[in-house]
């Protein structure tokens, strides 16, 4: 069963990412992006990463992706009709994407890798917890206001003069 819960949830990200990459609708593009981190959740579910699961939920599909579809519904010129949506320096990119997966990909045949412990400690999710409110507190706090500085950003852009 969770074989076949494994191949669905990998089906439904993989064709979910390849709806964004060549959708023709920014508006269509952004929630294939919201179903395609949905996946992404399920995967970690199946991985019995469930802490993993929630992050993914709340901060990728609760805050990023949000912000996205407003960034895309408030400049009114994307959601026009008229314009193209695509790029017409799209192989450039393909190109660089290739090379970078290919690059990626020979670094992670010749890395060796560290040996993993067994067990995780039981309070993982306190030390967790205790790390983001004490330790990280000022890059959590920054990476927040950044997001906040760019939802006010895109509504400056597209607000009527």
């Amino acid at each position: 069963m969770q074989y076949i819960v494994f191949i669905i949830a990998s089906l439904v990200t993989l064709g979910a990412a390849w709806k964004v990459v060549t959708g023709e609708n920014v508006f269509h593009n952004a929630l294939f992006m919201i179903l395609s981190f949905i996946g992404v959740a399920a995967l970690y579910v199946l991985l019995e990463a469930e802490f993993l699961a929630v992050v993914q939920i709340l901060v990728y599909v609760g805050a990023i992706s949000i912000l996205i579809i407003f960034t895309v519904m408030l400049s009114r010129r994307l959601m026009a009709g008229d314009q193209s949506q695509r790029n017409s320096q799209w192989w450039i990119a393909a190109i660089v994407s290739v090379a970078l997966f290919l690059g990626l990909g020979f670094m992670l045949l010749k890395v060796t890798w560290p040996a993993v412990a067994e067990e995780l400690p039981k309070d993982i999710i306190a030390s967790l917890g205790e790390s983001f409110m004490g330790t990280y507190v000022l890059p959590f706090e920054v990476a927040s206001v950044i997001l906040l500085v760019a939802l006010v950003g895109s509504i400056m852009i597209a607000r009527e003069r």
